[in-house]
């Protein structure tokens, strides 16, 4: 409980704040307070899997980047992905300036979300890309001696070995896209130059460790937890600001007002860091082996749910649901695995 007090706190401190705006307006404190709630939940089984993967970076970092991950990384996770980052891409689709983007949010939310929307080509081609690339540098890892699905995906670890197989294939799937989608000319530039964004937004976050190598062994030795810590830091921001692109979208799908989705979306964010924290301490990605397998799986769902997106509405709950669901498996498989293990010792 003692991880989770934060987020009690500040779940409480956002709800009140909700009710307090839903008395100012027609909504009513009760139904802003169900909605801001709604929008938690929603935040947490869209971002379950987020956790995982966040966990299972989080745990390679020193004490003081995880600190600054929980702190500064809170305050961006919350305020700069769910409520400035919207704001600045109207900002840019329209020409219009921050402040008048801001007004536009508060005081006519519905063309708000309008042009938020139009964006979501865009959006989606970036956040799908990096998260599809997070998937492949899982899956194409030929360094990776645990496999759930066995043969399988042992075998297509082993394509690891084919330098930038990951980006090779993220670069075809955007290029499938511009080629066969069925949008307009102006919306393929999009896609195309949002997912070339997202390839290399992910190359620069995965190389940035090289700027802190060290010819020295003994120089190098001394900065792996720093070099982990400042790429683990950035990565760790990216992941969840292509989490949270869909999440703000479709909370529109739940209400227009931008205070309460903001309230909302920031309840679930603390969570799903609260649980991040939790996972950590508990060596639960260690205990439970399949976890992260099931996470990065959900993961490429997601990219691929993101990317088909642009065409196709795909409910939330859906979404949710196959994290969850990936996560139950391999859940349940670790725990197949250990009951295993535990007879074989008894024998």
């Amino acid at each position: 409980m003692k991880d989770f007090r934060l987020s009690i706190i500040v779940t409480v401190v956002c709800l009140a704040i909700a009710a307090y705006w839903g008395t100012q307006n027609a909504m009513g404190w009760w139904y802003a307070v169900l909605i801001a709630l709604t929008l938690g939940v929603m935040e947490v089984s869209l971002s379950f899997d987020n956790a995982v993967v966040n966990a299972s970076v989080l745990k390679e970092m020193d004490a003081k980047w995880q600190k600054i991950f929980l702190t500064i990384g809170i305050l961006i996770a919350v305020f700069g992905m769910r409520l400035i980052f919207p704001i600045v891409i109207v900002a840019v689709a329209t020409g219009l300036g921050f402040g008048e983007v801001t007004a536009m949010a508060l005081e006519n939310p519905d063309e708000y979300s309008r042009h938020l929307s139009e964006s979501h080509a865009g959006i989606a081609a970036f956040g799908g890309t990096f998260l599809l690339l997070v998937f492949y540098s899982f899956i194409f890892d030929e360094g990776k001696d645990i496999h759930w699905l066995g043969k399988i995906e042992e075998k297509i670890s082993k394509l690891g070995k084919v330098d930038s197989i990951g980006v090779l294939a993220a670069l075809l799937v955007i290029l499938g896209l511009y080629l066969w989608l069925p949008v307009s000319a102006d919306e393929k530039l999009t896609i195309l130059s949002a997912g070339i964004g997202g390839v290399i937004l992910f190359i620069a976050v995965s190389s940035i460790d090289s700027l802190f190598e060290s010819d020295s062994k003994e120089e190098h030795s001394s900065k792996v937890a720093t070099r982990n810590g400042v790429a683990g830091f950035l990565y760790l921001e990216v992941l969840d600001a292509s989490f949270s692109f869909d999440g703000v979208i479709g909370a529109f799908a739940v209400t227009r007002d931008v205070v309460i989705i903001m309230l909302g979306l920031g309840i679930g964010a603390m969570f799903v860091r609260s649980l991040t924290v939790f996972l950590v301490k508990k060596g639960t990605l260690d205990e439970y082996i399949y976890l992260e397998h099931g996470a990065h799986y959900a993961i490429g769902a997601l990219a691929v749910i993101m990317l088909a997106g642009i065409v196709i509405h795909i409910p939330e709950i859906i979404t949710g649901l196959i994290g969850v669901t990936f996560i139950a498996l391999a859940l349940i498989s670790s725990i197949r695995l250990k009951r295993r293990e535990l007879q074989q010792q008894g024998e």
